[in-house]
């Protein structure tokens, strides 16, 4: 195998990286590499990558074929690693390169690089372990939810005065950005940018204003949003992001957004729904938790 290594350009690759993910896929996430959505979701959200150095995204390829990638999602220091089934020995070299290339700098001024294992990864996990990481075992950093499409969806029941909707029958930028805003417990009102960051996200190879469902008041705001993506090839719906205005909560209104996402979704084909959370709102919908992903530091 005459593996190479290359550094991220995002006109070259961005696409070619979803199409890995893609290939890789394992039911269950049993490959333990990232869904393609979240790959797609974090490179078309320009705040996040505002945040990180994408040239120092790490590409392993054998004969032009990607089988490895080491990057971070939204700070310095941050390091996911994807990779091939066939090409798992590759992992030491490519912790060797997050060290190098990925790490960040803490308040301290100490070099310090937080690296992320399943669960499922004992090669990894001891890899880390015997480079010196630490981690604090029973704490889970994120989790990996399934769903499986049954074959009668519950009827949606909203409350009285609420509409469900998709963007592609009204797509508000500005309502959208300020719900996410709010959705996401940020104080105050929305900074101008914020439209642009949903606008940003649509842009998107495989976003698709019918699956993102809104959830619409008497007074025209949009008080809760789900975001739902849909992967043919691997036959799965993914939720991201998913929002409600704190004016509006404990109305069941997420859920239904959600459940109305992957009913859409299921009529396309997919035959279960992922999200990267464990919380409560997903236990109810009827989600369970698969993996838990750890969260392994190492100080210099």
């Amino acid at each position: 195998m005459s593996v190479r290594f290359k550094n991220y350009e995002r006109t070259r690759d961005n696409q070619a990286i979803g199409d890995f993910l893609i290939a890789n896929y394992k039911p269950d996430n049993a490959d333990v590499n990232w869904l393609q959505p979240r790959w797609e979701y974090m490179s078309y959200r320009f705040d996040m990558l505002a945040n990180i150095d994408t040239s120092k995204i790490g590409i392993w390829e054998d004969n032009e074929k990607i089988v490895a990638v080491a990057h971070p999602e939204s700070y310095k220091g941050e390091v996911y690693i994807q990779v091939s089934p066939e090409y798992t020995y590759l992992k030491p070299e490519i912790l060797n390169y997050a060290e190098s290339e990925l790490y960040g700098i803490n308040k301290r001024g100490n070099k310090v690089i937080h690296v992320f294992v399943y669960d499922t990864d004992e090669e990894l996990k001891q890899i880390v372990k015997c480079r010196g990481y630490q981690t604090r075992e029973a704490t889970a950093y994120d989790f990996l939810s399934k769903y499986t499409v049954p074959s009668f969806f519950p009827k949606i029941n909203l409350p009285e005065g609420f509409r469900l909707i998709s963007l592609e029958e009204e797509n508000d930028p500005e309502k959208t950005g300020r719900l996410w805003w709010r959705g996401f417990n940020h104080p105050g009102e929305p900074p101008e940018n914020q439209a642009m960051i949903v606008l940003d996200l649509q842009t998107a190879p495989n976003y698709r204003k019918n699956l993102n469902i809104v959830i619409k008041a008497a007074n025209g705001d949009f008080v809760s949003y789900c975001g739902m993506w849909y992967v043919p090839a691997n036959r799965y719906a993914y939720v991201e992001p998913v929002a409600t205005d704190p004016d509006y909560r404990e109305k069941g209104l997420a859920s239904a957004a959600v459940l109305a996402g992957i009913r859409r979704c299921a009529y396309l084909g997919a035959k279960e729904a992922y999200v990267g959370t464990g919380t409560k709102l997903y236990e109810k919908i009827g989600f369970k938790i698969i993996l838990a992903n750890h969260w392994w530091e190492k100080r210099w």
